[in-house]
């Protein structure tokens, strides 16, 4: 990402506050950052403050209409730029966009670029949901060019409760490492891909269960970069620590049995699963529907297993259908992940280190090995896990296309 130019677009609204860790968070990664602040931008935050967390003086409409550059600034930024965030997206600036229309810094630059473009509104509900303002939103969803995420739901800061929030800082700064990891390419529009998550809890009363340190980071990673590339995505998740953008549909559950019926229900509709959570492979022999005393807990406590979810789901899998599993190892992780991939009827599998520093559950970073059916195998350094999800993604692409080769 070192290597990578992001260009800021501050419109003029109280979420550009927000703008302000998405801008930090890009410089500290090594990311080139540079920002546009409209007129009214500014009477929410100051060029200044724009200055100092890209590292680079921020630009207005004063610097556009000053003869002091060599080449004509809106065509230099816009040559310059590999992306494009703009943010917060007001109903004036959308309107702008949809009709081609240029009377700023900011809206020339975007003319005079090419790279993509991703556009985050934020309004009051009621002029988001104005004719005009959705079918100027929808006209732009014609254009490949542009991507879109939000608005979210929320008290807004007119104290109305509804549709219009600007999502958070946590999944613009996601959806941009995704458009500098694809170039805006979305490679997986005709997917419909399966996603489980995070981990699953079994009980031994209504306050005990038997579980695991699974966060549901990895999966919900690989369920925003498989959306950032045009999926349709669901995700099947367990107790998770993090919130899911609304624009992927969601099944949460808590038990295992839960996700197995959540996933052999969405199974037959997928084109991908990719199975990151962490199910149980035991659970107590029997439930107590009230708590149990301390006094009255067994000494020695009787187990079953848990049903095997992903060896079921392989012994369903059609020739159109890909299944991916995850293998959580310490040690050699990968005589085991072979095994697993084998025995499982796996089409790939994630072998990922969880005795490494900076890798498995909890941690926002990971690494491992990917091998799939034909004796592939790739290793992933530490990288986040959004990296690693589109490397994934990737290697399961990949395979795919080797499998069509062969078959004409």
């Amino acid at each position: 990402m070192a290597s990578k130019r992001a260009l800021i677009g501050i419109g003029g609204g109280i979420a550009a506050y927000k703008v302000c860790e998405v801008m930090s968070h890009l410089a500290k990664a090594g990311i080139e950052v540079r920002a546009i602040l409209t007129q009214a931008a500014q009477a929410f935050i100051t060029p200044l403050t724009a200055t100092t967390l890209c590292r680079h003086p921020a630009y207005t409409d004063q610097d556009f209409w000053q003869p002091s550059h060599t080449r004509p600034l809106h065509i230099e930024l816009g040559e310059w730029a590999d992306l494009i965030l703009l943010a917060p997206l007001t109903a004036h600036t959308l309107a702008k966009l949809t009709h081609g229309l240029a009377d700023d810094l900011l809206t020339n630059t975007i003319l005079a670029s090419t790279c993509p473009v991703l556009l985050a509104p934020a309004m009051n509900t009621t002029m988001w949901q104005q004719m005009t303002v959705q079918r100027n939103w929808q006209q732009l969803r014609q254009d490949d060019r542009y991507h879109r995420i939000g608005p979210a739901a929320g008290m807004l800061a007119c104290d109305t409760v509804g549709t219009g929030r600007m999502v958070e800082p946590l999944h613009l700064i996601s959806y941009l490492t995704s458009l500098l990891h694809t170039g805006g390419r979305r490679d997986l529009a005709a997917k419909r891909i399966l996603i489980s998550a995070g981990g699953t809890r079994e009980y031994l009363d209504p306050v005990r269960f038997i579980g695991n340190p699974a966060t549901g980071k990895m999966g919900l990673a690989l369920a925003e970069a498989a959306w950032h590339r045009g999926a349709k995505v669901t995700l099947v998740h367990g107790p998770i620590a993090e919130p899911v953008l609304a624009e992927i549909e969601q099944v949460a559950v808590e038990r295992s049995q839960q996700m197995q019926a959540a996933l052999l229900t969405a199974f037959p509709q997928a084109d991908w699963l990719i199975m990151a959570a962490a199910v149980a492979d035991v659970k107590p022999a029997s439930f107590s529907a009230v708590k149990l005393a301390k006094h009255e807990l067994p000494e020695s406590l009787p187990l079953e297993p848990v049903p095997d979810i992903l060896a079921e789901l392989g012994s369903l899998k059609q020739p159109h259908q890909r299944l991916v599993g995850f293998a959580a190892q310490t040690g050699d992780i990968l005589p085991p992940a072979r095994q697993k991939l084998i025995a499982k009827h796996l089409d790939a599998i994630a072998a990922n280190p969880i005795d490494q520093p900076e890798s498995g559950f909890g941690s926002s970073l990971n690494q491992g090995v990917f091998l799939d059916r034909q004796g592939r195998q790739r290793s992933i350094p530490t990288c986040s896990k959004l990296e690693m999800a589109h490397a994934l993604l990737d290697f399961v692409s990949e395979l795919e296309c080797s499998d069509s080769n062969r078959e004409q």
